[in-house]
Order: structure tokens, then C-alpha cells, then sequence
């Protein structure tokens, strides 16, 4: 099912139908600033294993999660002073940063090593619904069975409709990749790139 929600008129009954499904355990497709993801509740490990089949991989590849701005940042991960300042000046915006997870952080969202991948997006639509629920949601590319970006709701309806509780239309995507960017240690490490500028991260 597709909800229509207005990136420049946020209609709050229906970001409320939104966080009620997954609250549910519901997985959703929803808009980021780069691409449309595929998410759910962070603290359901039902959901989450729900999300690794559909994206067909196992779950010892964790998902990284969206957070709805950086105030409670240091709940999921160990930041640094100047990993803490560069997620202040660049978030909300098209990274995804890994930071060491802290002992707080699911252990489905954690990497083998420890780290978390988190991310701030630029939409509108999918703030709203982070901050309703109170909570992070995992975040994945919303992907055909080929690999390729799905950036319109009706794609993903069509696609994964099936296998999805709701699809919220903010209107189309980019379709880009976000950048990640590593922040353990002394010096940032460029993961991959994607949309937002790196070049300062580059040493």
C-alpha cells in the first residue's frame, strides 16, 4: 500500500500510520535525500530478519540505521570530539558515517567489529518518521532483484510490494549512493563514495 505524504506539508496522522506499522514489526519503503530505503525498527529483531530476506542476505551483514538528528548519537555509538564535529557540520546530509558502536546498540546493527554505520538524512519525510517513533530505524537501498536503485514508490510497489507493510511516496529520489565515511581513530577513512563532497576526508 502507497501513502502519499508531502515533503513541504507533513501531514502528522499519516507519519503516525507510518510508525504504527513499525511498531508493529512492519518493514516500509521510505524517501532519504539519496535514495528510497527499505526500513524497520531497530530494537525488532523479528523486522530486522524480515529485512534480510527481502535484500536476499545474510544477517551477519548488518544494516545501517537512521537517526533522527545527534542528540542522542552517543546512546549507539562512541564519538569522538572530532568525529562529533564533523557529524555536526556535514548531518544532516548524504553520509553514512561508521562509528564504534556502544554497548547500547542492537547487536543486529553491529559489524563484526564493533561499528555501527548511522545516518542523518536531508528528507523531510523520513525525519518526521524517525522522530515519531522515538527511535532509529534500519536503513538499506530499496533494490530490484538485479541490483538496481528503486527511486519511485510506484517501482517499489511494483518490485516489493509484496513483501512491504507500506510504501511512502515523498516524491522520487536522486538515486544515489550516500558516501560513508569511517570515523574510528585518528584519521577519517572514505569508504565509499557517493553523493556529498569528500574531499576533505581524503589524507
Amino acid at each position: 500500500m502507497i501513502i502519499e505524504i508531502d515533503p513541504q506539508r507533513i501531514q502528522p496522522r499519516k507519519i503516525a500510520q507510518v510508525t504504527a506499522a513499525l511498531r508493529e514489526g512492519g518493514v516500509v519503503a521510505y524517501p532519504t535525500d539519496t535514495s528510497y530505503g527499505l526500513g524497520c525498527d531497530i530494537f525488532s529483531q523479528k523486522a530486522l530478519r524480515r529485512l534480510h530476506q527481502i535484500k536476499a542476505q545474510p544477517e551477519s551483514k548488518p544494516f545501517s540505521f537512521i537517526c533522527p538528528d545527534l542528540k542522542d548519537l552517543s546512546t549507539y555509538a562512541n564519538v569522538t570530539n572530532y568525529a562529533y564535529k564533523t557529524l555536526r557540520r556535514l548531518l544532516p546530509g548524504p553520509y553514512t558515517f561508521v562509528l564504534e558502536g556502544s554497548r547500547h546498540a542492537p547487536k543486529m546493527v553491529l559489524t563484526k567489529r564493533k561499528t555501527v554505520g548511522i545516518r542523518v538524512p536531508d528528507h523531510p519525510v523520513c525525519l518526521a518518521i524517525v522522530q515519531e517513533l522515538g527511535h532509529p530505524i534500519a536503513s538499506t537501498t530499496a533494490m530490484d532483484g538485479q541490483g538496481r536503485a528503486l527511486n519511485t514508490p510506484w517501482e517499489i510497489e511494483s518490485e516489493l510490494g509484496h513483501a512491504l507493510d507500506l510504501v511512502v511516496d515523498g516524491g522520487p529520489a536522486p538515486g544515489l549512493l550516500s558516501s560513508v565515511i569511517g570515523l574510528i581513530g585518528d584519521e577519517p577513512q572514505i569508504i565509499r563514495e557517493g553523493a556529498g563532497d569528500v574531499e576533505e576526508f581524503r589524507v
